[in-house]
């Protein structure tokens, strides 16, 4: 099942900062969706479909803010300092994530690392609409074009996740696990 397909739509008209503050806020729902799949025993099914959703929004929005959105206000404002600190954040979720898509909702510290990750992600949406975007702003960066610019590669990236669904990858630990658990063929 598809879950990137109805969330490749994006509005050609948004501003940047419009664009990410709505990612902001879809990424946050979905956090909470989590919490509450966790307290009502959620299946495992539930919540790995929807870490998946949550890890695919994350990946697509880091990338449109490091390939467009970073490197414009960087030019922009006079504080590499907080620019910095905001690519360390993504460095830091995206572990989180890559350690998350290797793991399954049984898996010890599953939920541990969802609730991590998205305490740092409210952590990194904090600093960014309360610093990066208002200094943005007052910089006068052309919002507008690089909203432009951030919806269509977002709706590249979404397009190449949905493509990436459609071919499960193996999970490396599952593999290892079906090695371990295979009996020698007679013919060997």
């Amino acid at each position: 099942m598809s879950t990137v397909k109805s969330h490749a739509k994006a509005d050609p008209n948004e501003d940047a900062i419009t664009l990410l503050s709505a990612d902001h806020a879809k990424v946050k729902k979905l956090f909470k969706d989590f919490q509450d799949l966790k307290e009502e025993d959620g299946s495992a099914e539930d919540k790995s479909e929807l870490v998946t959703r949550i890890c695919n929004e994350l990946k697509v929005h880091t990338e449109i803010e490091e390939e467009i959105f970073y490197p414009a206000v960087r030019k922009a404002i006079d504080d590499g300092d907080l620019m910095d600190e905001a690519l360390v954040e993504h460095a830091g979720a995206k572990e989180l994530i890559t350690q998350l898509e290797d793991m399954d909702p049984g898996d010890e510290l599953y939920d541990a690392k969802v609730t991590v990750l998205g305490e740092q992600i409210q952590h990194h949406v904090k600093e960014e609409e309360g610093e990066i975007f208002p200094k943005a702003k007052k910089a006068k960066v052309n919002g507008e074009a690089l909203g432009v610019q951030m919806t269509e590669r977002k709706v590249e990236l979404m397009a190449e996740l949905e493509s990436d669904e459609e071919v499960p990858k193996a999970k490396p630990h599952a593999a290892r696990n079906a090695t371990t658990n295979t009996k020698a063929h007679p013919s060997r």
